[in-house]
């Protein structure tokens, strides 16, 4: 985990769900089948640099996280270990200063064997989860592009019946404290990994699955806006 996940909501929910004053990334349509590289809407905060005045804001962004020093990717980074965010060369400066949420609805597993693989819908008990990601900023033919990746962790509950990693999810009351862009030194790093343990146990308690449509095995075979991809699968076809 996390390799696939659904957002169904649409810009102006994600803006008055995370209470983002700025940025808003107007392009996005809600889509159930989410792999990575593609675009994501994230949630970040800026500080002005010369008021120091934050900003919370909603942006878009590549789900492959990509650094300006890694010159060349052989796979997508989509995903962080939580063991080693704070201390991994290639997260530890983003997860020191450029924190974000990624908004979704819920994500997929499978379990079984190659070519018979049965496919699972995680979810939590509101619409929308908020998932601890890093992000970072690198100049392409002189644009700026955000690239992102979700720190996931060892799953706990009912998430732990399909995988053994799962996203950590926080809840709205620490939003603030993680997004905060004031950089951290080493200590401040290694407490909020301790944070993010204690505050993702909360809403991993929340967290139900059930099976749906093999069809959303395939990511390229799929409508990504076809909003059936996340209905439970009907016990007869199972």
């Amino acid at each position: 985990m996390c390799g696939r996940f659904a957002n169904d909501a649409k810009v102006d929910e994600l803006i008055q769900e995370f209470v983002a004053a700025g940025g808003d990334y107007r392009d996005w349509r809600p889509q159930y089948s989410i792999a990575p590289t593609e675009v994501i809407p994230i949630v970040r905060e800026r500080a002005d640099r010369d008021t120091g005045e934050i900003t919370r804001m909603l942006d878009a962004a590549a789900w492959n996280f990509h650094p300006p020093f890694l010159k060349d990717a052989k796979r997508p980074q989509f995903n962080t270990r939580i063991e080693t965010v704070a201390t991994n060369g290639l997260w530890k400066g983003a997860f020191a200063s450029s924190r974000c949420l990624v908004p979704m609805r819920g994500y997929y597993e499978w379990t079984g064997e190659p070519g018979k693989k049965r496919a699972w819908f995680l979810h939590g008990d509101r619409p929308l989860l908020a998932a601890a990601g890093i992000y970072t900023v690198r100049k392409v033919d002189d644009e700026w592009h955000l690239s992102t990746s979700i720190i996931t962790r060892e799953a706990r509950d009912a998430s732990g019946e399909v995988h053994d990693r799962m996203p950590v999810f926080l809840e709205a009351d620490f939003w603030g404290e993680y997004l905060d862009p004031a950089k951290l030194d080493e200590g401040g790093k290694e407490r909020l990994v301790e944070q993010l343990g204690r505050e993702s146990d909360k809403v991993a308690s929340t967290i139900s699955v059930y099976e749906v449509d093999r069809r959303v095995n395939n990511s390229r075979a799929v409508d990504p806006a076809d909003a059936s991809l996340i209905d439970p699968l009907d016990p007869a076809q199972a």
